[in-house]
């Protein structure tokens, strides 16, 4: 059964996250229908405070000296919020209340309210928005940049919670792995040298001492994930030519490895760790096997771009869908019907974490092939002067 991610990878990635992005909209469009049914009812609310503020006026203005304006003018001084603007019939202003900057034209605001002083005098009320209706206006758009503002929280704290907890285990279990395959390696040696002494002849016997070595390479790789490796200046032609060999030999005799160095490139060295830098070399040699059916060719390209130096692996193998250019690299993800989808995991983390390059895809054509590339510092274009 061939497996496409981890339950917890598609889980995380697209239910959890799909359920968040339905509650907020939900909830933005809840709040943002509540506020125009309240808003609504505050500006009829408005309006007739602000018929009754110009009935108010018009009795103040009417108003002579026998006349009880207690009232009217308790009204007047009553409004404190709304914005009011009083023109006459020549468009001019007579009064503002409420205003600190005049608008340009206070016709386009709500109104008129039509105010008779006499047959020949009439004047004309416009008014805005009060400050409380403003705010009601942009509080669902508040509410809506607090939520996404806790969602993006809330995603941040989770990832790197989850990316915390995945190196713990990723780490825990190399380690475990290095230290149970210590004990059969030590037997193994001492078997080994125990039969170089009985039958020191045997053609055999260098092929057992080249994989006991081997394994205590592959044991060194795994004792180092999860603590800071030690790098050392190193020539990076020779290291690719002896991944080359060490592969060459056990991968079908159909497909071809072959490395290639630009001219300026062919003394390039880099500040690595050796034995971790084969082991992504070797992954991405792997991947580029089971990517070939029948017989194909894979290549090791090896140039620079300003001070970076680029290694490029290539196969002709089926490719890679553009949409998982990126997903290969999850802890658990493959495509293959055997795996457990750590090699890319762990060799971006070799490159990127440890040696502080970069590993992606750089390109891939389905039914032609795919290009990995790694990039990392030129150590002679970083070198400090002299």
């Amino acid at each position: 059964m061939k497996r496409s991610g981890t339950l917890i990878d598609r889980l995380h990635y697209y239910h959890v996250w799909e359920i968040a992005l339905i509650l907020t909209v939900v909830f933005v469009g809840i709040s943002i229908l509540y506020s125009n049914y309240i808003s609504r009812k505050l500006e009829d609310q408005e309006t007739k405070l602000m018929e009754i503020w110009a009935e108010a006026t018009r009795q103040f203005i009417q108003a002579d000296e026998d006349t009880d304006i207690d009232f009217v003018s308790y009204i007047i001084e009553d409004n404190t919020n709304i914005p009011v603007y009083m023109l006459d019939a020549d468009g001019n202003i007579l009064l503002t209340r409420n205003v600190r900057d005049t608008v340009p034209d206070p016709t386009q605001l709500h109104g008129p309210i039509v105010v008779a002083i006499d047959d020949q005098t009439t004047q004309y009320i416009f008014y805005d928005d009060s400050i409380a209706l403003r705010h009601l206006h942009v509080y669902p758009y508040i509410s809506f940049s607090v939520l996404a503002l806790f969602i993006v929280i809330a995603f941040v704290v989770i990832f790197t919670t989850q990316r915390s907890e995945q190196n713990r285990v990723w780490v825990g279990l190399t380690k475990e792995t290095a230290h149970q395959l210590g004990t059969p390696i030590s037997s193994l040696a001492a078997w080994q040298q125990l039969l170089r002494q009985r039958y020191p002849d045997d053609e055999y016997i260098p092929q057992m001492e080249l994989d006991i070595t081997r394994l205590q390479a592959i044991t060194e790789r795994f004792s180092k994930i999860g603590s800071e490796p030690e790098l050392t200046l190193q020539p990076l032609m020779p290291i690719l030519n002896q991944t080359v060999t060490y592969m060459q030999v056990r991968i079908s005799k159909k497909i071809t490895i072959d490395t290639r160095c630009d001219d300026n490139c062919l003394d390039a060295q880099a500040r690595l760790n050796a034995p971790l830098f084969q082991w992504v070399l070797e992954n991405l040699i792997r991947n580029a096997v089971d990517a070939i059916t029948g017989a194909g060719s894979i290549s090791l390209r090896l140039h620079s771009d300003n001070q970076m130096l680029v290694i490029d692996v290539t196969d002709t193998g089926k490719g890679i869908r553009r949409n998982h250019f990126k997903r290969i690299f999850r802890p658990g993800f493959t495509t293959k019907q055997r795996g457990w989808g750590l090699g890319l995991s762990l060799s971006k983390r070799i490159i990127e974490d440890y040696h502080r390059g970069k590993l992606f895809v750089y390109q891939s054509v389905q039914g032609q092939g795919t290009t990995f590339r790694i990039l990392i510092k030129n150590a002679v274009d970083n070198a400090p002067a002299a």
